[in-house]
């Protein structure tokens, strides 16, 4: 939509031919040329900045007709099918591209956690253990599964050393 008004009756008249449809035609040669430079995302999100560029445009255009352009509204944009798809292909991989960042973000932030929890327990060597005793009994709560523990030999030695009889020493 264009609003105007005639500041100048007889340039308005002698200048063109038919101000009205003059004054029409421009501002949809004007609106194509001016909308097809951006993307539409961008004519949606900077509608009003759009509707400012094309009314400065018109407005300098139609002074020598006597012609003052006061306002431009950009109030609905026909778009063909082809167009219509190739927007929502694009905000598709829009939201496959924020999904991935999000999936990113919560990986990094996981790894920084288990490093964090991996740095603690090997500065606690229970915690560790505990950690392990742990495992062992949501392990053994299935019972279908035959399950071999690596024990370390340091654990391994203690149990050895409390099963033999002290050496008695003469």
């Amino acid at each position: 939509m264009i609003f105007f008004r005639v500041i100048d009756a007889q340039k308005a008249i002698i200048q063109v031919e038919n101000f009205l449809m003059a004054t029409s035609q421009l501002a949809q040669t004007t609106l194509r040329v001016v909308l097809g430079k951006h993307e539409l995302d961008e004519m949606l999100a900077e509608r009003e900045r759009l509707n400012v560029d094309i009314q400065r445009i018109l407005d300098a255009q139609t002074d020598g007709w006597g012609i003052k352009v006061t306002n431009v509204e950009i109030k609905h944009i026909d778009l063909n099918e082809s167009m219509v798809r190739a927007i929502a292909r694009q905000a598709e991989a829009e939201r496959e591209r924020r999904a991935k960042v999000i999936h990113a973000e919560g990986e990094k932030q996981a790894a920084a956690a288990l490093l964090e929890a991996a740095q603690m327990l090997a500065r606690q060597p229970e915690a560790m253990q505990l950690r392990y005793l742990q495992t062992m009994t949501q392990v053994a709560g299935d019972r279908a599964s035959t399950i071999v523990f690596p024990l370390p030999l340091d654990l391994l030695g203690i149990l050895l050393s409390r099963d033999r009889p002290a050496a008695k020493h003469d």
